[in-house]
C-alpha cells in the first residue's frame, strides 16, 4: 500500500468516525424523545479505483413495523373504548343510581313521598305546594337528562369536526413526506429524520383511525384504514364533514339533518358495525353522537311517556276531560305518541298547578279539571295519585320488555341498562389499555439504549486514535522522505 493509499484511507475512516458520532450523539440525545427511532451507521470496504478505505453506505433506521403496526391499532382501540366509556358515564351519571340523592328514582321516591305526606293533611296548603314543586322537580330532572344526552351528541359533533381537520392535515404531511424522502438521496442525512416525522404523522392518523401501512417504491408509503377506506395512494383523500352548530333530539344522520363522513366527496359508512373508518376517536364520536346518546334519549324519552300518561287517565283524576292534559304535559299539552322523538325535553308540570305559573296546588287535591276547591280533607284524588306511580303496566315505547312495571321500575331499568354497557366497556378499555402498554414496553425496548450508544462512543474514539496514527506516521514518513 502506498503512503498515499494509507492516507486516503486513514482519511476515509475520519469521516466515518465522525459521521458514526454524530449518528451516536443523536441517539443519546433523543433517547426520551417521541417518534425517534435507533439509528446506526452502515459502512463497507471501499476498494474502488485503486483507492482503499471505508464508504458510507447511509443511516440505517432500525424499526420492528410489525411492533408499530400492532401498537397503533392497540392504541387506536384504546381511544375508541376511552371515549366509549366516558360518554356511558357520563349519561349513567345524569341519570344516576338508585342509591343516589340526586338520581331520577329518587325524584320518583321524592315526589312519592310528597303525596303521601299530603294525602295525610290533604287541608294543609303548603303540603300541597310541596308535593307541587316535587312533581316539577321530576320533570326539570328528566328535562336534565335529556338535555345533557344532547349535550353529549353536539360535543361528539363537534370533536368530529375538530378531528377530521386534523385528519386532513396529518395525511397532507405524509404526502408531502412521501415526496421529500423520494426525492432524498440513500446517503441524504435528512431521510432519518423525514421518516421519523412521518411515522408522526402516520400515528396521529391512527389514532383517530386505525389504519394499515403498504411501503412503496423508493421509501414512499401508502395508507390505507383497516376498514378497507383509502386514505393515500400517492395523494391523500380528503375527508368531508360538515359540523352542525346544535345537535337536537330531532336530528339524526339517516335522515340527513346530520353531516356523515365523505371520502374525496363520495359518502362512507360511519356505524359502528360497518364503517370504514371505525375503531379510533374519530369512529367513537360517531358512535356516541348516532347510537349511544340516540339510544339514551329514545329510553328518557319512553320514561316521559310512561309518566305523562300515568297521570292522564280519568280514572285517576275524574275532573279530566277527553283530550285534556294530566299533571304532567308535553309543553302544556297532552300526550301525542306521534310526537315522542324529544318528549323529554319538553316535559313539565302542568301550569294549573305549578305557582310559578299562576297555578292553584289544591288542584292536586281537588282535580285539574275542577273549577273551585272542593271539600279541604278529602285525600282521594291524593291517594290515587300515589297509587298510580305504583302501578305496574305495559310500556308503549322504548326497550324495557313486556314486562308490566312501575315508574320506578322502568328508571331502574334505564339505569340498569346503561350501567352495565358502561361496566363492559370499562372492561374492554381496561384490556385495551392493558395491550397498548405492553406494546409500548416492547417499542420501547428496541429502542435507543444509552449505554450501548456510550459503549459505541468509546469504540469510534478508538478507531478515531487509530485513523489519527496511520495519519500521524504517514506525516513522519513524508517527512522522512523530504528530508533525503
Amino acid at each position: 500500500m502506498s503512503l498515499t493509499s494509507a492516507l486516503s484511507s486513514a482519511m476515509s475512516g475520519i469521516r466515518a468516525v465522525s459521521r458514526g458520532s454524530e449518528v451516536v450523539s443523536g441517539n443519546i440525545a433523543n433517547a426520551n424523545t417521541a417518534g425517534y427511532v435507533r439509528r446506526t451507521l452502515s459502512v463497507s470496504s471501499d476498494s474502488g479505483g485503486g483507492a482503499v478505505g471505508v464508504r458510507i453506505n447511509g443511516i440505517t433506521r432500525h424499526v420492528d413495523q410489525q411492533i408499530i403496526n400492532d401498537r397503533r391499532l392497540a392504541e387506536a382501540e384504546t381511544g375508541y373504548r376511552s371515549e366509549t366509556a366516558a360518554a356511558l358515564t357520563r349519561i349513567e351519571d345524569l341519570v344516576g343510581t338508585p342509591d343516589n340523592p340526586a338520581s331520577l328514582a329518587a325524584r320518583i321516591s321524592d315526589f312519592e313521598q310528597s303525596l303521601i305526606t299530603a294525602s295525610s293533611r290533604p287541608d294543609a296548603a303548603e303540603r300541597l305546594t310541596a308535593a307541587a314543586f316535587a312533581a316539577k322537580d321530576l320533570a326539570q330532572s328528566i328535562n336534565s337528562v335529556a338535555q345533557g344526552i344532547q349535550d353529549a351528541r353536539t360535543q361528539a359533533d363537534h370533536s368530529i369536526n375538530t378531528q377530521v381537520k386534523r385528519l386532513n392535515d396529518a395525511l397532507k404531511g405524509v404526502e408531502t413526506l412521501n415526496a421529500r424522502i423520494v426525492a432524498s438521496n440513500v446517503n441524504d442525512i435528512d431521510l432519518p429524520a423525514l421518516e421519523d416525522q412521518r411515522q408522526q404523522f402516520i400515528d396521529e392518523i391512527s389514532e383517530m383511525v386505525p389504519v394499515r401501512t403498504i411501503p412503496r417504491d423508493r421509501g414512499a408509503v401508502s395508507l390505507y384504514s383497516v376498514g378497507g377506506a383509502i386514505l393515500l395512494e400517492g395523494q391523500a383523500v380528503e375527508v368531508g364533514f360538515e359540523p352542525a352548530n346544535l345537535v337536537t333530539p330531532y336530528e339524526s344522520i339517516d335522515d340527513g339533518t346530520l353531516s356523515g363522513l365523505t371520502l374525496n366527496g363520495i359518502s362512507v359508512n360511519t356505524s359502528s358495525a360497518n364503517g370504514r373508518l371505525h375503531g379510533g376517536t374519530l369512529g367513537a364520536q360517531f358512535e356516541i353522537r348516532d347510537e349511544i346518546a340516540p339510544k339514551a334519549q329514545l329510553q328518557i324519552d319512553a320514561v316521559a311517556r310512561d309518566l305523562i300518561e300515568r297521570f292522564e287517565d280519568s280514572t285517576v283524576d275524574p275532573t279530566l276531560g277527553v283530550g285534556d292534559a294530566g299533571l304532567f304535559t308535553d309543553a302544556n299539552n297532552p300526550m301525542d305518541p306521534a310526537a315522542e322523538v324529544g318528549l323529554a325535553s319538553r316535559l313539565s308540570l302542568n301550569a294549573l298547578v305549578d305557582p310559578d305559573q299562576g297555578g292553584e296546588t289544591w288542584r292536586m287535591r281537588d282535580g285539574l279539571g275542577a273549577t273551585t276547591p272542593g271539600e279541604a280533607g278529602d285525600a282521594t284524588l291524593l291517594i290515587a295519585l300515589t297509587d298510580v306511580l305504583e302501578t305496574t303496566r305495559p310500556q308503549a315505547s322504548g326497550q324495557f320488555g313486556s314486562a308490566p312495571l312501575s315508574l320506578k321500575d322502568v328508571v331502574v331499568s334505564m339505569s340498569s341498562q346503561i350501567g352495565t354497557e358502561r361496566l363492559r366497556a370499562d372492561r374492554q378499555m381496561s384490556f385495551a389499555a392493558a395491550q397498548f402498554a405492553e406494546l409500548q414496553q416492547v417499542e420501547l425496548a428496541a429502542g435507543v439504549d444509552t449505554d450501548v450508544e456510550i459503549q459505541n462512543l468509546m469504540i469510534l474514539e478508538q478507531a478515531y486514535a487509530a485513523n489519527a496514527r496511520v495519519i500521524s506516521t504517514v506525516d513522519e514518513m513524508f517527512d522522512m522522505i523530504l528530508r533525503i
